[in-house]
C-alpha cells in the first residue's frame, strides 16, 4: 500500500499485477489512505532513501518546508539519513575475514558431524525401544495362553 502513496506513487497497474489485487480495489485503498493524515502513512525503505537524497542539498528552511509538505518530522528525516549513512559506511567491516570464514566452515563441519552422530544414536535408541516392545508383547502373549 505504501508504494501507491507519495513520494513513491507507483503505477496502479504495476502494483495490481505484482500482488494480484484488482485495480479498483487498489484505487479504493489508495483513496482511503490519502484521506488519512500524512502522519499515519508508512514510508517504504526506498521512499525514505529517496527523501534523504532529495533533501540532502537543501538548507534547513527548505528541509522544513519539504517535511511539512510530506508530513514528516525533521528528526525523522535526520534519523533516516543516519541509518542510510550507517548502511553505506564501511562495508568491509560487515564482511567476515578469510580466517573467520575458515573457522566458521570448520565449526559447521563439527556441528554437522555431531548432528549425524546424534541422529544415529536416536535411530538406534528408537530401534531398541521398538524391539523391546515386541519382545515384551511376545512374552506377555505367551503368559496369557
Amino acid at each position: 500500500m505504501a508504494r501507491l502513496l507519495p513520494p513513491e506513487s507507483a503505477a496502479l497497474d504495476d502494483v495490481a499485477h505484482e500482488i494480484g489485487v484488482a485495480v479498483s480495489t487498489l484505487e479504493r485503498w489508495r483513496s482511503e489512505a490519502l484521506s488519512r493524515p500524512a502522519r499515519g502513512r508508512a514510508w517504504t525503505a526506498a521512499a525514505r532513501f529517496e527523501a534523504v537524497l532529495s533533501t540532502a542539498a537543501m538548507d534547513e528552511a527548505g528541509k522544513s518546508a519539504w517535511c511539512r509538505a510530506n508530513g514528516v518530522y525533521p528528526q525523522e528525516l535526520a534519523a533516516w539519513r543516519d541509518s542510510a549513512t550507517q548502511a553505506l559506511a564501511e562495508p568491509e567491516d560487515a564482511r567476515a575475514s578469510p580466517q573467520q570464514t575458515r573457522q566458521d566452515k570448520r565449526r559447521i563441519k563439527e556441528l554437522e558431524r555431531e548432528l549425524r552422530r546424534k541422529d544415529k544414536a536416536l535411530a538406534e535408541t528408537a530401534a531398541l525401544l521398538v524391539l523391546s516392545k515386541k519382545v515384551a508383547a511376545i512374552f506377555n502373549k505367551g503368559e496369557d495362553e
